[in-house]
């Protein structure tokens, strides 16, 4: 790239064949290189011309390479040191990578290795060079830490605020959708804590992680001898949560036979234990997530349309984290926040090209996903800055950007329009607004969605004229 400044290496082995073989494979117009045999002068070197790489070999003298590693880290903890040479230890190998070395190679593939890594570990120590030049010059606002229980600034987040803030004030039932990994419990959690019942209990059950025969008695309790192994009465939640809030996650798993017992106690507050003819009162909001479509299970008989319209006196829906790229670099920030909090943990911080990254991926873990990559960039990367390749994407499809994933669909309607002999923009436009009409249920959303009006829509179909009332009518 044009703006790459010369960058210098600097290359410790004993081996003077191998200094002079790396010094000619690596030799290239934008690099210098320094060599040496001694892992103190080496040290010298990467210090006194603020090197960009360090190559060197564990079997190093006075101190061993991994020592030289420890130094030069301690130094500058964004330092690029590749060691290599023949390994005797396992230890060796996960203690210099547990030190922050960019990567081990063993000395039988170095020949058709070095050159690969070692350009990968310039061009990030060059994107760290950027990162740093971009701070001293803007260093802008760091991330403030936070006491919101909701992170996100987007338009559609500001929707849901509004919604949590209204429904905190009563004491209805408060249905909450979304995708798995939106933050369903979030929601759920911020609209008790801002409730008048914010002092009381509030407990959260996942309905299909208990099983069927185990819920109902999760919920109301069972008397001594109810059923095998029930050895003493137990309290169940809705008793436990008497004046609190109960949160009933993925209440579209719950069993049928259960949720007539729901029912039951949403109408009137009663409930019984299981086994028992006592009847007793609670007064418990209900907040109820699912990621399931609950008016489809209720035409497949799988949900109780009683129930069903019980719990949706109120709808939340979340939208997913790809609606909402706004709020891809908040999250991201404090998760990141969160994780250097915890423990003796270093200060870490995203590269302008890694939040890059974050904010051209699909998210199909949502902000669950998020916050697992986060986690693990932190354990991975080797500097204190996280660039695009620190980030550990899933493989096989799952760590593909919206960018890859867009560019496999425009050739797979290619391929497509050649067979079928249709136009492939004709294509794409009839697939994108059949996909909108389902995603929305209706022309009118369904144009708002592709940002046409409803005639333009139908006349890039070559549906003009569908759905309007003929001359001389009725």
């Amino acid at each position: 790239m044009e703006d790459i400044q010369k960058q210098t290496v600097v290359i410790a082995d004993n081996d003077a064949d191998f200094l002079e073989w790396a010094s000619r494979h690596l030799e290239a117009d934008s690099v210098e290189i320094l060599t040496t045999g001694s892992s103190e002068e080496a040290l010298q070197l990467f210090t006194e011309h603020r090197a960009d790489l360090l190559i060197a070999e564990f079997l190093l003298r006075p101190f061993d390479g991994v020592e030289l590693l420890k130094r030069i880290r301690m130094a500058n903890p964004n330092a690029m040191v590749i060691l290599n040479g023949l390994v005797h230890s396992t230890n060796a190998v996960i203690e210099a990578m547990r030190l922050g070395a960019f990567d081990v190679l063993r000395r039988e593939s170095v020949n058709f290795e070095l050159r690969p890594v070692a350009e990968r570990a310039l061009q990030a120590a060059e994107q760290m060079r950027r990162m740093e030049e971009r701070t001293k010059s803007d260093p802008g606002v760091p991330p403030q830490p936070t006491d919101d229980l909701i992170i996100g600034r987007s338009p559609a987040m500001q929707d849901v605020y509004k919604l949590i803030g209204r429904v905190a004030r009563a004491d209805a039932p408060v249905l909450i959708t979304g995708e798995s990994g939106v933050g369903k419990e979030v929601v759920s959690n911020a609209i008790h804590k801002f409730s008048r019942r914010a002092k009381a209990e509030y407990v959260a059950i996942n309905c299909a992680a208990i099983p069927s025969n185990l819920l109902e008695s999760e919920l109301f309790g069972h008397e001594k001898g109810a059923f095998t192994g029930a050895v003493n009465q137990r309290v169940g939640r809705f008793e436990q949560c008497d004046g609190g809030t109960l949160f009933l996650d993925e209440i579209g798993d719950m069993p049928l036979e259960v949720q007539s017992k729901l029912l039951r106690v949403l109408q009137s507050g009663e409930f019984s234990r299981v086994g028992g003819n006592q009847t007793l009162h609670s007064d418990v909001r209900i907040l109820a997530a699912t990621n399931k479509r609950l008016e489809e299970e209720v035409e497949n008989n799988l949900f109780r349309e009683d129930l069903f319209y019980r719990l949706n006196v109120v709808r939340i829906h979340i939208p997913p984290l790809r609606r909402r790229v706004e709020d891809i670099r908040l999250l991201a920030e404090h998760f990141l926040q969160k994780r250097t909090e915890k423990g003796k943990n270093r200060a870490m911080r995203f590269s302008q090209e890694a939040v890059e990254m974050l904010e051209g991926y699909h998210w199909p873990g949502n902000v669950r996903e998020l916050e697992n990559l986060v986690q693990r960039a932190c354990v991975l990367a080797s500097g204190n800055v996280l660039l695009p390749g620190d980030l550990p994407f899933d493989q096989g499809g799952g760590g593909e950007s919206e960018r890859t994933l867009l560019e496999r669909s425009a050739e797979r309607f290619l391929r497509a329009a050649r067979v079928s002999g249709e136009s492939p923009l004709a294509l794409a436009t009839r697939v994108l607004v059949e996909a909108a009409r389902r995603e929305t249920g209706s022309d009118e959303k369904a144009a708002a969605l592709l940002q046409l009006s409803v005639a333009e829509m139908r006349d890039r179909l070559g549906e003009k004229g569908k759905g309007k009332p003929q001359r001389g009518g009725s």
